[in-house]
């Protein structure tokens, strides 16, 4: 989307609640830190019994635009065949149970193909909601993973969807992971084109992280009993809502297609 001289200078971020889809009770909880203006943007789970729900939602409350797709190689059933065979990906049961390691380097080309498929099906059940994802992340972060990485860089592109980098900021990343993460997001930016500059976490934001420009905020929204909204990455006592206010005060929240 393009944007005037002045609005491209703004500062902008996007917060995205992943995991919608999940259960009924997480999606509710997701409308409504929507509403409250709390969350911009939210990914979605195809696999998940709660999925239905959640693109009626998406529909009854005018969220189109603002829901990408969560993929998901890690938990629930697959929705394609070929990747029930495949044992780095599934259990016996045909249940997702990943075991591809944090340092593999390659897939085998079965495998590769079995990815492939399943990102294809998932992406297919939310079109067949009448759903067109506005980017898409992952559960657990699996497209982080390097050769999964180009696979879902790949298909992004073909959709013409942005990808989440991987978190490249934080007190808790080392040289070496600073090396590997930040070779992993040029793999994603060359592969699917230029996603948010920073990508961080609400305890980044705790923690003193103050960024400029676009970035996106991966967030796992909690419901307080007052109403307000804390987060798995916080300690309980902490509004996720009154942090975004005091580290982002001058950041437009917008989702990913209005980039």
């Amino acid at each position: 989307m393009k944007h005037n001289l002045a609005a491209s200078h703004a500062h902008r971020v996007i917060v995205n609640a992943d995991d919608f889809g999940l259960d009924p009770d997480y999606n509710q909880l997701t409308l409504r830190a929507f509403k409250r203006g709390v969350i911009s943007s939210a990914t979605l789970m195809a696999n998940m019994p709660a999925f239905e729900d959640a693109c009626r939602l998406v529909h009854e409350h005018a969220l189109l635009g603002r829901i990408g797709l969560h993929f998901n190689l890690t938990y629930g059933a697959p929705l394609s065949v070929a990747i029930r065979a495949q044992p780095l990906f599934c259990n016996a049961q045909g249940q997702f149970d990943l075991e591809v390691p944090r340092s593999a380097l390659r897939l085998p080309a079965a495998a590769v193909e079995a990815v492939q498929q399943e990102l294809q099906a998932q992406w297919q059940r939310c079109l067949d909601q009448g759903l067109r994802p506005s980017h898409i992340d992952s559960h657990q972060h699996v497209h982080n993973l390097w050769p999964i990485a180009p696979i879902v860089a790949r298909f992004a592109a073909r959709q013409g969807v942005p990808v989440r980098l991987a978190r490249n900021v934080g007190g808790n990343i080392g040289p070496l992971k600073w090396l590997f993460k930040s070779a992993l997001n040029r793999r994603i930016r060359w592969l699917s084109g230029q996603p948010p500059s920073a990508v961080c976490t609400p305890r980044d934001l705790l923690e003193g992280f103050r960024p400029s420009g676009l970035v996106e905020v991966v967030a796992h929204p909690t419901q307080w009993a007052d109403g307000d909204f804390g987060d798995d990455y916080l300690p309980p006592e902490q509004s996720l809502e009154q942090l975004l206010n005091q580290a982002l005060p001058h950041h437009q929240r917008i989702a990913y297609s209005e980039r």
